[in-house]
């Protein structure tokens, strides 16, 4: 579903948007949703960083790899 909105720019903002607009070849829509992306990643709680590949084991078991407590006498 899209959504439209309207804003109004004061001049320095519009002259940042003509010049993403004209180095990234983006449209209105591509450089709104850009910024609000850009802005949500600095601003919002990013979620815990994990280990690639890490959670994909038949025990369902997400920390296998990571957690001491799973660890626990692992090679003995």
């Amino acid at each position: 579903m899209s959504r439209v909105i309207h804003a109004r720019l004061d001049e320095d903002s519009e002259t940042v948007r003509r010049e993403l607009a004209r180095r990234l070849g983006w449209n209105d829509s591509q450089i709104v949703r850009e910024g609000i992306k850009s802005l949500a990643g600095r601003v919002l709680p990013s979620r815990k960083r994990t280990i690639v590949g890490m959670g994909k084991f038949r025990s369902g078991i997400a920390d296998l790899g990571s957690s001491k407590r799973h660890l626990e006498g692992f090679g003995r």
